[in-house]
């Protein structure tokens, strides 16, 4: 029996695909679609819309800093830079902590809402 290794290839790549190999593989997919969207998001040109004319004059909006990222945002945003970081620049790795800070207001804001244990489930049934 020959040893179709390459060098530097260890005995589970050579054997071929294994759950742990697929697992892999789809927490790797499930960032990189996080962090495509994101750059999507991020270069969708604005809408052209006209704008109307304010009845009156209005107050000048004073420019606000974003709410700094929570340490679990901060974590997170860490593991896709040590992941990813060769393939990110840094304004998208911005604007995945933003958009992975916003996920963590939006999950405790559900698990925050109480429910009862009469509360049924919200769905609809169509045949």
């Amino acid at each position: 029996m020959s040893d179709r290794r390459t060098p530097g290839e260890s005995d589970d790549e050579a054997r071929g695909p294994s759950r742990r190999r697929f697992a892999k593989t789809l927490a790797a997919a499930a960032i990189a679609a996080h962090v495509l969207a994101g750059v999507a998001s991020a270069q969708k040109p604005p809408a052209t819309a006209e704008p109307k004319a304010p009845p009156g004059p209005q107050p000048v909006p004073t420019p606000q800093q974003p709410p700094k990222p929570s340490p679990a945002a901060e974590a997170y945003a860490e593991v896709a830079r040590a992941r990813f970081g060769d393939h990110i620049p840094a304004e998208q790795l911005d604007a995945v902590k933003r958009d992975l800070e916003g996920n963590i207001r939006t999950a405790d804001r559900l698990r925050a809402y109480k429910l009862k244990n009469s509360d049924e489930p919200d769905f609809i049934f169509g045949a």
